[in-house]
């Protein structure tokens, strides 16, 4: 009878513990994803978004992907000594319940070498390759390159 509890009373510690990792993940969210079109021809393009974590542990963006583009990555727009630069960002971590603009001036994504011409009211598939498999699917809206939007400032 006490194997069977103890049986019983590891089960229950086992489904206690999965069900912790199950609760502590991070969930990444994307909204006003958007891209300026820009004339054909132009190798690089840029592409802005909010990401936010509504989960309860951090995110991790290890990759971002797009059929539309033969290469996507990460940057972010710094100034050192009066030089613009925009370095490359291998990664990018959220913490929980925080929102991570890609805007104009800051952190965004470089669209590099679409595949074909890219216009005003389209949609691009961009996939953001999280660290722990997850891939987060959207589609940012192509806008005309003077189009601002609340926080693209």
């Amino acid at each position: 009878m006490v194997s069977i509890k103890c049986g019983w009373i590891g089960y229950g510690v086992a489904l206690l513990v999965a069900a912790t990792n199950v609760h502590a993940q991070g969930k990444l969210g994307v909204s006003d994803a958007w891209v300026p079109a820009a004339p054909p021809g132009v190798a690089m393009m840029a592409g802005y978004a909010k990401l936010k974590n509504t989960g309860d542990a951090p995110v991790t963006v290890s990759a971002v992907k797009s059929d539309n583009f033969h290469m996507v990555s990460l940057h972010e727009t710094v100034i050192e000594n009066d030089v613009v630069k925009m370095p490359e960002l291998q990664r990018l971590v959220i913490a929980p319940g925080e929102t991570v603009s890609l805007q104009r001036g800051g952190k965004h994504l470089m669209l590099m070498h679409p595949h074909h011409a890219i216009a005003p009211g389209d949609k691009v598939a961009v996939t953001f390759l999280l660290d722990d498999g997850t891939r987060v699917e959207t589609r940012f809206d192509v806008r005309a390159p003077d189009s601002e939007k609340s926080g693209d400032k």
